[in-house]
């Protein structure tokens, strides 16, 4: 016998019968109105690929490529914009009077350097993720750039996942009431990372994934307090990999809790979840993988479906990069910026001591990256 929807997402008894319009709300990323720079790429990975296919279709100018490999950075620049300058030594970039925003999208131990660099040149600058090993220096950092009136801003790239976006533009419009809970589930294969640098992150689905989980979750529950993280990891069954594969985390507040669970083992039918319950209402948001998202929306008017336009590959880097432009425009602080985003980190540190010392960690007590 099929499940009424009723039922099934706790509703009002007959208010699932009568669908509700979905909410309009400004999820999709959002451009300058008229600002429109010249950016500098610093580093030239593979995920940059990702960050170049946005701003290419945002109409965003990069004229110039930087990498310690300077055929990587001539690749890149022919492939997305042919005719940018190509260099191999970031401060040549930084030297350039007509760049005014730099994406540093190096590994934190190089961009440390590079980001005191860029404040110190004048330079905008949108930083990779995560932003700093050390939250101390990272306040440092955030000090020194708006003594100067630059803005930086930090990757943070799912905040604009489509799914991720909606729900939170829904809390931020009262529609869920205060939130109580949030859960948080992946199920995924991370081998592809074997043998290369990644491998030898020691905590990499934390640290260098998870991230994004701990940034959103501190979104969601914005502006309140953490107590505790409790967390744990663990390698799955038969793994060869370096890192723990198996990971979760138990986030207290004093009203509300969040759980994240991340299975970077699972080799076929991946599962991508996200579950936020307040007062007023719930959100979940389901799909095979991070892109590929069914998102609900259950309040006491019904049930809403919304049919989420754009995928947070590419589209999370527009909003990044669009978001930060915004904000020069409009000379305020970025939504994504250094400030807001060592919050999340706090959680992220916090989470890995706490599966080290298998206790309770306070966050914010742990300031520097584990190991």
């Amino acid at each position: 016998m099929p499940v009424e929807l009723d039922d099934r997402y706790g509703l009002p008894a007959g208010s699932s019968r009568q669908r509700v319009p979905a909410p309009d709300l400004p999820y999709r990323p959002r451009d300058p109105t008229g600002y429109r720079p010249n950016i500098g790429l610093i580093g030239c990975g593979g995920i940059t690929v990702q960050h170049l296919r946005a701003y290419r279709a945002a109409g965003y100018r990069v004229t110039a490529f930087c990498d310690i490999d300077e055929g990587k950075a001539r690749a890149m620049a022919e492939r997305f914009y042919p005719g940018a300058q190509v260099v191999s030594d970031f401060r040549k970039v930084l030297a350039l009077e007509d760049i005014e925003v730099v994406d540093i999208a190096t590994h934190p131990g190089v961009r440390a350097g590079m980001l005191e660099a860029a404040i110190e040149a004048g330079k905008h600058i949108l930083s990779q993720k995560p932003f700093v090993t050390d939250l101390d220096f990272g306040l440092r950092l955030a000090d020194r750039a708006e003594k100067k009136g630059i803005r930086l801003a930090v990757n943070q790239n799912g905040r604009w996942a489509p799914h991720w976006s909606y729900i939170r533009r829904a809390i931020e419009a009262g529609l869920l009431g205060r939130v109580s809970s949030a859960r948080l589930s992946v199920n995924w294969d991370l081998s592809w990372v074997a043998g290369g640098a990644f491998e030898e992150i020691r905590h990499l689905v934390f640290y260098d994934f998870a991230i994004h989980w701990f940034d959103i979750v501190s979104c969601f529950l914005s502006g309140r307090k953490p107590l505790r993280v409790s967390a744990s990891a663990a390698r799955a069954p038969g793994q060869a990999m370096k890192p723990p594969l198996l990971s979760q985390a138990i986030i207290e507040y004093a009203d509300g809790q969040a759980s994240l669970a991340f299975d970077a083992s699972t080799r076929l039918g991946g599962e991508d979840s996200t579950f936020v319950a307040g007062g007023l209402g719930t959100a979940r948001s389901t799909g095979p993988d991070l892109n590929e998202q069914e998102l609900t929306l259950a309040t006491a008017a019904g049930l809403a479906v919304p049919q989420l336009e754009g995928a947070w590959f590419p589209d999370g880097f527009h909003g990044t990069m669009g978001e930060l432009l915004r904000a020069i425009e409009e000379k305020r602080e970025p939504d994504n910026g250094a400030r807001n985003n060592l919050k999340s980190l706090e959680l992220c540190f916090a989470a890995i001591a706490s599966a080290d010392s298998g206790a309770p960690v306070v966050p914010g007590t742990v300031r520097r990256l584990p190991g």
